[in-house]
C-alpha cells in the first residue's frame, strides 16, 4: 500500500500533458492541446487535455479524468500500479506499507502475467551478457548482426538457454505458478504432466506496451533444425495480442510524433537496426500481417506512414495489400522498396547509416503513383489486363478520404496509364456510389460500444460510493458487480434526468460555477458591526451554496445534486478552500464525467475578434460576479416556473372552492417573486 503524503506527492509532482503525450501525439490549441482519442476510432481530433486542470476529456467518446485514470484505463493498471509509473516517471521514492494477506490475495491474475513476462525479460537478458554459452551464442548473434551493446540493452534483448525447462524450473523457485507460467506461454505444459520452454535455445525480442511494459516475446531459432521455425511468439493472453500491437512503438513513439512520420518495416531486427543507424520512428508488425488496429496505434502519433519492402515480387505483393487499410484510416502513404536481395537490416549493415538515411530520402515516392507505375508495366498491350488494373488502381483511389486529393490521383493516375481522366472519374464514381450503398444497408456492430444499448437496470437501491478511507486496492469480483449493477441504476436515472428535466442546463450552470470558480472571491454588500455599508468578501461556493439552501431549492438532476451535496458539507465543515480535485477522483463515474466535462472548456475566443474586428468579448473571470447573480436568478426563475405549472395541473383535481383559492394564491404569490426575479434579469412580463 502507498502512504497517503506519497500518493499527494505523486499527483502534485504529475503534469497530464507529459503523460498523455507518451501515449497520444499532442498539438497546442489555445490554452489546452488536442489529438485523436486512443479510446475509441477517430479522424479528427476531438481529446483535449488542460494542463492547468490537469485533466482531459474527449468530446467523442465522453472518456474523462486524470492522470491516474488515463493510465488504468489506456494501460489496464491497477491504482497503485499507475501511481507507481507515475512515481519512476517523476523519481519519487515510494515506501510501500506491508500488504494484508487479505489484500495479497486481490492481486489478480492480470498483475501475475505482467510481473512474470517482466521476470522472464530480465532472466533472457542476464543470461545473455553474464552466462557463457548466452554470450558465445546469443551475444554473438546480436554482434554479428551489427547490433551495439547500447542497442541490446534499449530493446532489452535476450537469450533463452538451450535445455528443455532451465527457465520454467528457475520461475517456479521464484515463486511463480504454473497456471501464470502457460497462460503467458512461456511455458508448454503437456497431457501427460510434462513441461518444456517455449523459447528455448533462441535469441529473445520482448514486446513492449507503449507504456513499456513486457508484454510477451518472440523468439528467433539459432540452431539449422529444418523442423524448427525459424520465429516463435508468445501466443495470445490476457495482456498480449498481438494484432493490437507494434513491435518497436515504445523506443519510436517520441521519434514518430518529433518528425511527424512513421517507417513500417517487416522484421524486428529491421526495426532494430534502423533505430541504430538513427532512424528511430521504425515500428513492425508483430508476427502477424498488418491489422486496422495497428493502423490505428500508429496514426495516434502521426499520419504519414512509408512503407519499407524488399524490392522483389513477393516484397511488392505484400506492400500492396498492406496499404489499402492505411489510406481506409486517412494515412498519407509512401513507399522505398530496397534492391533486389536487400531489406534495411541488411542495407544499413552494408552502407552504413548515413547512406541509409540517403537512400530513404531519395527513394521515397507516393504510393498510388508508385502502385500505378508497377501494374502500368504490367499491361504489355493486354486490354483486358487493362481493365483489371484500372479497377484496382480506382479501388485504391476510393479509399483516400480527402476530395482534394483523390481528384489529383485521378489527374497523375490518368496520365500514367494513358487513359482520358473522365473515364478514370466514372469509374471512380461508381466504386463510391457502390460504397455510399453497401454503408447504407451496413447493420450497426452490436458491440459498437457507441451504439449498444444502456445495460438493463438492476434491481434495488443504488449503492453509497467508498469512503474516502476506502482502500484504493480493485475491489473482488462481488464488489465489481455491485458498483456495476449500481452505476447501471444511476446510468438510467441519469438519462431519465436529461429528458425530463428542463432545467438541465442552468442546473449545470450552477455546478460549472461551482467546480471552476468556487475558490474565488467576490465581494457582496453588507453591513458591519455598527451598521454601516460595507463590502464582505465571499467565495463563490459560499454565495450559491447559502443561497439555494436559504431558498431550500434543490436539482432535478441526481449528479448535480451529488456534486452540489459536496459542497455544502465543505461549506458546513467551515471551509474556505474547496476541493476541486476530489471530483476527478471521485468513484462515481458518472459525477466523474460531469465534474470533467464542466471544468474541460474546448472553446477559445479567437485573438482575431480584437485584432481583425475590433470585438472585445469579456472573459468569464472577468465578470464571476455577474454569472453567480445572473445564473442564481434564472435557476430560481424556472424552479418558480414548474412549481406554477405543477400548480396548474391540480386545478382540474380540486372539487371545492376553498381548495382552488388556496392553489392561486400560492400561484399569485410565486408569480410576485417571479416578477421581481424578472426584474433582476432585466425582464418584462406581460
Amino acid at each position: 500500500m502507498i502512504p497517503q503524503e506519497t500518493i499527494q506527492r505523486i499527483m502534485d509532482a504529475t503534469h497530464i500533458e507529459d503523460v498523455v503525450s507518451e501515449f497520444v501525439s499532442l498539438k497546442k490549441r489555445g490554452a489546452n492541446l488536442i489529438g485523436c482519442c486512443p479510446f475509441h476510432n477517430e479522424k479528427t481530433p476531438s481529446f483535449n487535455v488542460s494542463p492547468a486542470r490537469n485533466i482531459y476529456k474527449c468530446f467523442g467518446c465522453g472518456e474523462s479524468g486524470n492522470a491516474v485514470g488515463f493510465l488504468m484505463k489506456h494501460e489496464k493498471y491497477s491504482y497503485p500500479e499507475a501511481l507507481r509509473w507515475l512515481a519512476k516517471k517523476y523519481n519519487i521514492e515510494i515506501q510501500e506499507e506491508q500488504l494484508t494477506q487479505e489484500q495479497k490475495e486481490r492481486n489478480t491474475e492480470r498483475d501475475a502475467l505482467y510481473h512474470v513476462s517482466e521476470f522472464a525479460q530480465k532472466y533472457f537478458a542476464q543470461l545473455l551478457t553474464e552466462d557463457e554459452m548466452g554470450r558465445a551464442i546469443g551475444l554473438s548473434y546480436f554482434h554479428n548482426r551489427g547490433l551495439s551493446d547500447p542497442v541490446i540493452k534499449e530493446f532489452g534483448l535476450g537469450y533463452c538457454l538451450e535445455q528443455w525447462d532451465n527457465f520454467t524450473k528457475y520461475a517456479r523457485r521464484s515463486g511463480y505458478s504454473d497456471n501464470v507460467l502457460q497462460k503467458t506461454g512461456l511455458t508448454i505444459f503437456t497431457d501427460d504432466g510434462k513441461c518444456y520452454d517455449r523459447f528455448r535455445g533462441r535469441v529473445m525480442f520482448p514486446i513492449y506496451s507503449v507504456s513499456g511494459r513486457v508484454l510477451g516475446f518472440s523468439g528467433r531459432i539459432l540452431s539449422k533444425e529444418k523442423q524448427a521455425a525459424k520465429y516463435v511468439n508468445s501466443p495470445d493472453s490476457e495482456i498480449y495480442n498481438k494484432s493490437h500491437i507494434l513491435y518497436g512503438l515504445y523506443q519510436a513513439r517520441t521519434a514518430i510524433a518529433r518528425h511527424d512520420k512513421c517507417y513500417l518495416v517487416e522484421g524486428n531486427i529491421d526495426v532494430i537496426s534502423m533505430y541504430q543507424s538513427g532512424v528511430e520512428n521504425t515500428v513492425a508488425s508483430c508476427g502477424t500481417s498488418l491489422t486496422i488496429e495497428q493502423v490505428r496505434l500508429m496514426r495516434r502519433y502521426t499520419k504519414n506512414v512509408t512503407v519499407l519492402y524488399d524490392g522483389d515480387k513477393a516484397g511488392i505483393k505484400a506492400a500492396f495489400r498492406a496499404v489499402n487499410m492505411l489510406f481506409e484510416e486517412g494515412m498519407h502513404v509512401r513507399v522505398v522498396l530496397f534492391p533486389d536481395d536487400e531489406d534495411p537490416d541488411s542495407y544499413a549493415q552494408k552502407y552504413g547509416s548515413t547512406k541509409l538515411q540517403e537512400y530513404l530520402r531519395d527513394n521515397e515516392t507516393n504510393f498510388i503513383l508508385f502502385k500505378t507505375r508497377v501494374l502500368a508495366d504490367d499491361i504489355k498491350g493486354d486490354p483486358i489486363r487493362k481493365a483489371e488494373i484500372l479497377n484496382d488502381i480506382v479501388r485504391t483511389v476510393a479509399l483516400v478520404p480527402d476530395l482534394m486529393e483523390r481528384t489529383e490521383y485521378v489527374k497523375q493516375c490518368a496520365s500514367l496509364l494513358h487513359i482520358p481522366e473522365v473515364t478514370l472519374q466514372n469509374e471512380l464514381a461508381k466504386v463510391l456510389n457502390r460504397k455510399l450503398y453497401e454503408g447504407l444497408q451496413h447493420t450497426p456492430d452490436p458491440n459498437d460500444k457507441d451504439l449498444r444499448e444502456p445495460p438493463p437496470p438492476a434491481p434495488g437501491p443504488p449503492l453509497d460510493p467508498p469512503g474516502p478511507d476506502a482502500p484504493p486496492e480493485a475491489p473482488d469480483a462481488v464488489a465489481h458487480q455491485q458498483q456495476a449493477a449500481a452505476a447501471a441504476v444511476r446510468q438510467q436515472q441519469q438519462a431519465l434526468s436529461q429528458i425530463f428535466n428542463p432545467s438541465l442546463a442552468q442546473e449545470k450552470q450552477i455546478v460549472s460555477l461551482l467546480l471552476n470558480y468556487g475558490n474565488e472571491v467576490i465581494e457582496l454588500d453588507g453591513k458591519d458591526e455598527q451598521g454601516n455599508d460595507v463590502k464582505l468578501p465571499y467565495t463563490v461556493a459560499q454565495v450559491i451554496v447559502g443561497d439555494l439552501m436559504n431558498d431550500q431549492l434543490s436539482f432535478d438532476d441526481i449528479t448535480c445534486q451529488a456534486i452540489f451535496n459536496d459542497f455544502v458539507q465543505q461549506v458546513a465543515d467551515g471551509a474556505t478552500c474547496f476541493d476541486i480535485q476530489r471530483f476527478v477522483d471521485h468513484p462515481d463515474p458518472l459525477v466523474r464525467d460531469m465534474a470533467v466535462t464542466l471544468m474541460m472548456n474546448s472553446y477559445q475566443i479567437s485573438d482575431n475578434w480584437a485584432k481583425m474586428k475590433n470585438i472585445y468579448v469579456p472573459l468569464p473571470e472577468s465578470r464571476i460576479k455577474e454569472d453567480v447573480a445572473e445564473s442564481l436568478w434564472t435557476f430560481k426563475d424556472k424552479k418558480l416556473k414548474k412549481k406554477m405549472a405543477d400548480i396548474d395541473a391540480q386545478f382540474p383535481y380540486v372539487n371545492n372552492d376553498d381548495d382552488r383559492l388556496i392553489l392561486m394564491a400560492q400561484k399569485m404569490a410565486l408569480a410576485e417573486t417571479l416578477r421581481k426575479l424578472d426584474t433582476n434579469l432585466h425582464r418584462v412580463i406581460t
